[in-house]
């Protein structure tokens, strides 16, 4: 089983955005980094990168169970059909993500808060990419 934890964020919202990724194998952190993502991003499109790059990485590693851990409760309930798509530029992010679910046996979405260490992990990372200097 292979874990996820994905954050998202933009500075202004709109304004420069950046994703943090985790991936681990239990608690073994097997990748991890932070990537700017664009000038002008809102929150929820910086989330959906996040948990996209995440999706790819973790397809590394296996093509079996992958467990996603995010803090947006939006994304995770969109991806579990709970929430309809209703913004057009959701959703061509939202159908990048169900053709990545597809190279899986089995994708499992957990909402956590902030304050989970793993998350608080990547939300440093996407952070840390966001204060760099152009």
């Amino acid at each position: 089983m292979i874990f996820t934890n994905s954050d998202g964020g933009a500075r202004g919202n709109p304004g420069p955005g950046a994703i943090g990724v985790v991936v681990r194998d239990s608690e073994v952190v097997l990748e991890e980094f932070g990537k700017k993502i664009g000038d002008k991003v809102t929150n929820n499109i910086a989330e959906y990168n996040g948990l996209i790059e995440a999706l790819k990485t973790a397809s590394k590693y296996t093509t079996k169970e992958v467990t996603c851990i995010l803090d947006s409760e939006l994304v995770v309930k969109q991806v579990l059909g709970e929430y309809k798509v209703k913004q057009e530029h959701l959703k061509k992010l939202f159908l990048e993500v169900q053709k990545l679910i597809d190279k899986f046996e089995k994708v499992k979405f957990v909402h956590v808060s902030r304050w989970d260490e793993f998350q608080q992990r990547a939300d440093r990372l996407l952070n840390d990419e966001l204060d760099k200097k152009l």
